[in-house]
């Protein structure tokens, strides 16, 4: 039975991911930041997870947690990665979501010693990289350029894999995931926060929603599907970076207009707000991957599309402002 350490497990991508591998065999054991941590209760409902608890700023508590989990493959999902607040607290993001990774990293190290090939590596990495996008789709090869303190972090977390691979031989691969969303998503996300709006709106428990910039363009895809292609670089024999994404772009009008009319509301102009302090000081605004290597190597490819993830995102927000009662 193979053994996995995944760290953010209670985010969207830890839940599928461990699900996942808990489907495949694995045993699993998932990374938690103390035990007053508000979305304990979420991960211990997964039968068979195990959790450890550990800080990514904390070295010594990672190589604790993996000398306990003796796992072999690692998944390091943790980051603060609510891009907005980065510009509030670029020091902490660069902390977690930066410095993190290299802690995640050298612990793996001294815990594989001289057999670099003990523990397979995964770092989440993210299309908030290439920022003011410099080609157009983007590619493992296009020069990143990150336009927010955590896409900042993200570059670093980024290039510290790939020169801990090249340098100790590590089996380390980054995923560049474009963004992958779910029901499960947080709800100070876009496109959630767009769901639990319209699904409140059509139930009468809220008014209006507030939005920032509605021409902003993103790829965005099912977080299900991105997970299995975070499993499938890791039984790779060779590690290396990928492109995850659908290669198709769509905007918040766009995002407005499905999940609105999911509920039977063709004009929404009156139920969103735009406000200014949801604007970002530097905005991104297309982004777009190409995931050939990934098609050509791992044999992946999404499959839910944009409308059936926005339709399955109303949906869970419509029974879950019901209530239990419903």
């Amino acid at each position: 039975m193979p053994t996995a350490m995944i760290t953010g497990v209670t985010g969207q991508d830890g839940l599928y991911l461990s699900e996942l591998l808990l489907s495949k065999g694995y045993e699993v054991y998932g990374l938690v930041r103390g035990q007053n941590n508000p979305k304990v209760d979420i991960v211990q409902r997964i039968p068979g997870l195990k959790l450890l608890f550990g800080d990514l700023t904390d070295l010594p508590s990672l190589l604790r947690a993996m000398r306990t989990a003796q796992p072999d493959e690692i998944y390091n999902l943790g980051a603060i990665s609510y891009v907005a607040y980065s510009w509030e607290n670029a020091h902490l993001t660069s902390e977690v979501t930066g410095m993190g990774v290299l802690n995640m990293l050298e612990a793996t190290r001294l815990y594989c010693g001289d057999d670099p090939d003990r523990v397979r590596f995964y770092q989440a990495s993210s299309s908030e990289m290439f920022g003011k996008v410099q080609q157009v789709p983007q590619t493992e090869e296009t020069l990143l350029w990150p336009r927010s303190p955590y896409g900042v972090a993200k570059v670093f977390g980024h290039y510290m894999t790939i020169n801990f691979r090249e340098s100790y031989g590590m089996h380390a691969s980054s995923g560049i995931l474009f963004n992958h969303e779910s029901p499960r998503r947080g709800p100070e996300f876009v496109t959630r926060k767009v769901t639990r709006a319209v699904a409140r709106i059509h139930l009468g428990l809220q008014e209006t929603v507030e939005l920032g910039n509605l021409d902003a363009r993103r790829d965005w895809g099912f977080a299900g599907d991105y997970v299995e292609a975070m499993w499938l670089m890791l039984q790779q024999e060779r590690a290396d970076d990928y492109v995850i994404s659908t290669g198709e772009t769509h905007s918040i009008r766009e995002l407005l207009d499905v999940a609105f009319r999911h509920v039977g509301i063709d004009d929404w102009s009156k139920y969103v707000v735009q406000n200014p302090a949801f604007m970002r000081p530097a905005e991104v605004d297309l982004l777009i991957g190409d995931a050939a290597k990934a098609r050509r190597v791992l044999g992946w490819t999404p499959k839910v599309g944009f409308e059936e993830l926005i339709t399955m995102m109303v949906d869970a927000d419509l029974a879950e402002q019901r209530g239990p009662a419903a």
